[in-house]
């Protein structure tokens, strides 16, 4: 039988259906190379490993829900038993809705194998309210295209590839027998009907060597039918091949699969979260996130008095300690003084003592767009022996700062950095500022201090409303909101002349307007800076370009840029009144591109600065041998202030804990990641699935299950997860 004798038999719709889907998977898988040939530096280890055909069929298994969420429509439509449908006109509709479809689905694809360097993870639902206010989109994937002009040209080849080989049915209505046609169609419809919804639930492929009996047994009911004293038994094997086709997606016929697959799923087929990113596909990554509920309670802890003995968020510090670094009791841990490393700075580390410290200074935390602790000389020496860096003033400011041994940021993308950094909030499942959840009451370094009487002010170079930064900095209490709209209207600075033309000022000019308008603050205050330049698509201001040279990674001119904006904004920042009396606290919002393996393992991907600089020297500078985050620096920071109330926060104060009790928590792609001691444990919310010495940063050696100090680790864990959940859906996210 030619094409076109199948074109135009009955059953051509049911094969249009089959031949055009199985073109739809090969787009996916081919995506799926690209994905990986682009991001190959992160996936070296998968390789060396051996499991990338475990992940490319953990891929096809989930491109399953993926591909039949968005032909679902076409498939109707080509399947739909009416005769009165039979045109040439419809089956070109329905060609170019399948065309469409699938060309935006492969874009997605192929877009989010570049932005997956940026957040090791997946594009969700999420991102519609990330870049909900966003004006500028059009120019950045504009820049993108060009500077990924190859993509643009698979994109074209695949789409016009699956147009030549699209399969239309031609069915010659007028030449068929009604009766015939909607005795075939009608069961077509239910055939195509059971393997969508079943495709969708994640089920089609759960059984497939069904699919493969079925096939000879129909052939042979096939011949049997056609000799007329075997047509009992034809029909009989006919049953049996549809009874295997149609129970193989829901589990096979002893079985029931009947749970649908979630993101979660991708984690049976990996072993290390970054891999969930080759697994899953951006339109099942985006559809299967669309109003899913975020926080659920994990039920780890039925007796609450044992889980808040475990750990607790809220802190209720002592009036008569609170501004000293000495014993005070707070969230489960002993809380004396983590003292700084031997033979680090060469300044004195003996911290001054209540009464020598100045009161109630001024809080500034400067979060630096992309900031991540690879890019700093002074921060590595450890971990990349002989490397300079980037941020030869940082470097400078470090040593008379006082930094950790290990840090990390508790998210990847900016709006986790807010929360975490300002709230004590970290990032579990969902950036918390895009759930039901965001309009919760919370405490925050703003909120608390306002309360003593400091003012407070956030900055921000972007237009007012980008990011939604403004919405979330009034919400936790800042009172004033500086954006790109207060830089133009100050006839000090040059306006839009300052704009990088992309997402706001450039951070050398707007870094001037921050040092210059806290001096018109009445002290005591409070304020936030977060910057920009060093976002994507990288570009500095054109009177640096033969100043700061490319590297190897293109962000790295606009670290060198923003390093040097920062070194501007200290020297006019001595200069002014409030200088002496502020704790400046400079940390990420999260990490970014990576050039070295250490950093794009799992965990390296989380490691950001933080600093904390006190001109008074309240702070005494120096390396500490303990671990930070970013959800340490509000308790760190109100206990130096004197704050003496109670309030929630999920972090610790790093400078009254012992390095031997000091932890960092994330989450990434459905796996929360625990550092605690010595190690790296990684938990699915239901079993560790891995563990890693803390100095093993390539991640390559799991030692799960040799080691005593898991289970207690992983107790810890599940505390931390149940109460950030409980206090999620019940709304105390405050001491009250």
């Amino acid at each position: 039988m030619n094409h076109k004798s199948l074109s135009r038999s009955v059953v051509s719709p049911l094969m249009a259906v089959a031949w055009n889907l199985a073109l739809v998977y090969i787009i996916y898988f081919i995506a799926r190379v690209e994905y990986l040939l682009l991001n190959l530096d992160y996936f070296r280890q998968s390789i060396a490993e051996g499991s990338l055909p475990r992940l490319f069929w953990g891929g096809t298994v989930l491109d399953t829900p993926g591909i039949m969420y968005t032909n679902a429509v076409w498939i109707l439509l080509i399947l739909l038993p009416l005769h009165l449908k039979e045109r040439a006109g419809y089956q070109r509709f329905c060609k170019w809705v399948f065309i469409v479809v699938n060309t935006i689905a492969l874009a997605a694809n192929l877009a989010d194998s570049v932005y997956f360097r940026y957040t090791l993870r997946r594009t969700s639902s999420e991102v519609f309210g990330e870049f909900a206010g966003e004006d500028n989109l059009g120019q950045v994937m504009g820049v993108e295209i060009v500077n990924h002009w190859y993509l643009v040209l698979l994109a074209a080849v695949l789409i016009w590839a699956l147009w030549r080989l699209y399969f239309t049915p031609r069915i010659d209505i007028a030449h068929q027998s009604l009766k015939r046609y909607y005795a075939l169609q009608v069961p077509s419809l239910i055939v195509g009907a059971v393997m969508c919804v079943s495709g969708i639930r994640g089920g089609l492929l759960n059984h497939w060597h069904q699919y493969l009996l079925a096939i000879p047994i129909a052939y042979i009911a096939h011949r049997l039918y056609h000799h007329r004293r075997q047509q009992l038994s034809g029909l009989a094997l006919l049953a049996v091949a549809a009874i295997l086709v149609l129970t193989a997606p829901i589990g096979g016929f002893r079985h029931r699969d009947i749970r649908p697959v979630a993101l979660s799923s991708a984690a049976e087929y990996t072993n290390h979260p970054t891999e969930t990113g080759l697994v899953l596909n951006t339109p099942f990554s985006v559809i299967r996130t669309i109003g899913k509920s975020v926080f659920n309670d994990p039920g780890y802890f039925s007796d609450k008095d044992e889980l808040e003995s475990i750990f607790t968020p809220v802190h209720r510090p002592d009036a008569k300690t609170a501004g000293s670094e000495k014993k005070k009791e707070e969230t489960g841990h002993s809380p004396a003084l983590s003292q700084p490393s031997e033979g680090d700075s060469g300044h004195s580390l003996q911290q001054p003592t209540a009464d020598s410290r100045p009161s109630s200074p001024n809080v500034v935390v400067i979060i630096i767009e992309s900031f991540g602790r690879e890019y700093i000389g002074a921060l590595n020496h450890e971990m990349l022996p002989g490397y300079e860096g980037y941020t030869p003033f940082t470097d400078s400011l470090i040593q008379h700062s006082a930094t950790w041994r290990y840090s990390f940021c508790n998210g990847r993308k900016s709006i986790d950095g807010m929360p975490s950094i300002l709230s004590s909030i970290p990032m579990f499942v969902k950036p918390f500022v895009l759930t039901p959840q965001g309009l919760n009451r919370v405490n925050s370094i703003a909120s608390c201090l306002k309360e003593k009487g400091y003012e407070t002010a956030f900055f921000h170079g972007a237009r007012t409303g980008s990011m939604g930064f403004n919405a979330f900095a009034h919400s936790i209490g800042y009172d004033h909101y500086y954006g790109r709209e207060d830089f133009n209207s100050d006839s000090r600075f040059r306006g839009d002349d300052d704009f990088d033309g992309y997402w706001a000022i450039w951070d050398e000019p707007f870094m001037q307007y921050f040092a210059l308008k806290m001096s018109e603050l009445r002290q005591r205050f409070t304020t936030a800076l977060f910057t920009a330049s060093s976002h994507h698509p990288f570009r500095i201001p054109e009177e640096y370009k033969t100043q700061f040279e490319e590297g190897p990674l293109p962000i790295h001119k606009c670290i060198r840029y923003t390093d040097n904006a920062l070194r501007r904004f200290f020297d006019t920042a001595k200069k002014q009144p409030w200088f002496e009396n502020t704790i400046f606290v400079i940390t990420s919002d999260h990490t970014n591109m990576s050039a070295y393996d250490e950093y794009k393992s799992d965990i390296g991907g989380f490691c950001s600065p933080i600093i904390i600089y006190t001109p008074s020297g309240i702070v005494a500078p120096g390396m500490r041998d303990g671990i930070a985050q970013q959800i340490d620096i509000m308790p760190t920071v109100l206990n130096l202030t004197g704050y003496d109330h109670p309030y929630c926060a999920f972090g610790i104060d790093i400078l009254n804990t012992p390095a031997a009790d000091t932890w960092a928590v994330n989450y990434l792609n459905g796996t929360y990641q625990y550092v605690d001691g010595k190690y790296v444990l990684q938990f699915d919310g239901k079993n560790v699935t891995a563990l890693y010495r803390l100095g093993d940063w390539k991640m390559q050696h799991n030692i799960a299950g040799t080691v005593a100090e898991q289970q207690q680790m992983e107790r810890r864990l599940k505390a931390i997860i149940q109460q950030y959940m409980d206090r999620m859906t019940g709304n105390r996210l405050t001491a009250e």
